[in-house]
C-alpha cells in the first residue's frame, strides 16, 4: 500500500503546475533556437540535437521525428537505470518539444552566423536548463551523463563534452570546418547558460577562513549569516623567514550560495581585517543541514 502512495505521489508531482511551467519555458526556448536560428542558418549543435538536425539537413524530414525516435532508447536506460520518476519526467518533456516544433510558427531571427551560433547557444541552454529544473531532459545524452555520473564520479559537464567531441568531429568531416567551429561555439554557450538557469542564485560555494579571532567569526557566521559551520584544528604562521613561528587555530568553513559570499566576507572582512579567506567552487551537495535548506 506504501508503494503505491509514493508512485501516485510521484507522479503527480511530474504534472505538478509549477514543474510543467519550467518543462513549457524551456520547451519554448528550445524551439525558438531550432527553428528561429539553427535549421534556418543550417546550423548544429551538439547532442541528440545536433544529430537530428543533421538528419534533418541530409534526409528533409521534420526535425522533431529523429529527435524523438534517438532519445527514446535513452528515456529507456533512464527508466531502468535511475528510475520511474526520471523517464516519465523526461518523456514528458520530449513530447511537448514534439508538439512545440510542430505547431509554434518561429520566424527565422537572423542570418548573422555569429549571432546564430551565440543566441542560438542562448535558448538551447535556456531551454536545456529550465526543462532540468522542472524535473526532465531534452537531450537523452543528459540521461547517460547522470547515470554515468552516479557510477564513476564524473561531472555530467566532462561526459557529455567527451561525446560532443566525436560529434563535431563528425560535423568537420561532413559539413567542414566553419560549421564545426560555429557548433562549437553554440554548444559551449548552451553549455554555460544551462548551467547558470539550473544552478541558478543558489549555486553553492564553500568559503574558509582563517582568523586570529576565530571565536569572532563563528559567532558572525552562525549567529548573523544563520549558517552551519565546520571547523578544522589547524596552525597558523609557518611563514617564509619565521617558519618555527607557528599558534594554533580553528579552520572555519561554511557552504553559502552565490548571493551570500560577498555580504559575508565583507562583514568578515569589517570584522578581523586580518582573516584570510577563500572561496571553491562546490559541485554537488548531499546530505547535512545545507541540503535541507536548499535542495529542491
Amino acid at each position: 500500500m506504501g508503494n503505491h502512495t509514493t508512485e501516485s505521489v510521484e507522479f503527480s508531482n511530474i504534472f505538478s503546475l509549477k514543474s510543467l511551467l519550467l518543462k513549457l519555458i524551456g520547451v519554448v526556448a528550445a524551439t525558438i533556437a531550432i527553428k528561429g536560428f539553427m535549421i534556418p542558418n543550417h546550423f548544429l549543435d551538439g547532442g541528440l540535437l545536433g544529430i537530428s538536425i543533421l538528419i534533418h539537413e541530409i534526409y528533409h524530414i521534420d526535425v522533431w521525428m529523429p529527435l524523438l525516435i534517438l532519445n527514446i532508447p535513452f528515456v529507456v536506460i533512464g527508466y531502468k537505470k535511475i528510475g520511474k520518476n526520471f523517464a516519465a519526467h523526461a518523456l514528458l518533456s520530449l513530447i511537448l518539444l514534439g508538439i512545440a516544433l510542430n505547431v509554434l510558427p518561429i520566424p527565422t531571427v537572423t542570418k548573422d552566423h555569429f549571432l546564430v551560433a551565440a543566441f542560438g547557444g542562448v535558448f538551447v541552454g535556456l531551454g536545456i536548463g529550465f526543462v532540468i529544473r522542472g524535473g526532465g531532459v531534452i537531450d537523452g545524452l543528459e540521461v547517460i551523463a547522470e547515470y554515468t555520473n552516479k557510477q564513476f564520479g564524473l561531472s555530467t559537464a566532462e561526459i557529455i563534452m567527451a561525446i560532443n567531441t566525436t560529434i563535431f568531429l563528425v560535423i568537420a568531416f561532413y559539413l567542414g570546418l566553419e560549421k564545426a567551429m560555429y557548433s562549437i561555439l553554440t554548444f559551449f554557450t548552451a553549455l554555460k547558460v544551462s548551467d547558470y538557469v539550473v544552478d541558478g542564485f543558489e549555486k553553492l560555494i564553500s568559503l574558509t577562513i582563517i582568523s586570529p579571532n576565530d571565536q569572532l567569526i563563528k559567532d558572525l557566521v552562525v549567529n548573523k549569516f544563520n549558517k552551519p559551520i565546520t571547523v578544522y584544528k589547524g596552525e597558523r604562521g609557518n611563514l617564509p623567514g619565521i617558519e618555527t613561528i607557528s599558534h594554533d587555530c580553528d579552520i572555519i568553513v561554511t557552504v553559502v550560495t552565490r548571493l551570500e559570499v560577498h555580504k559575508m566576507k565583507k562583514a568578515i572582512a569589517e570584522a578581523d581585517p586580518k582573516a584570510f579567506m577563500f572561496v571553491q567552487n562546490i559541485k554537488e551537495v548531499k546530505g547535512g543541514v545545507i541540503s535541507r535548506q536548499v535542495g529542491h
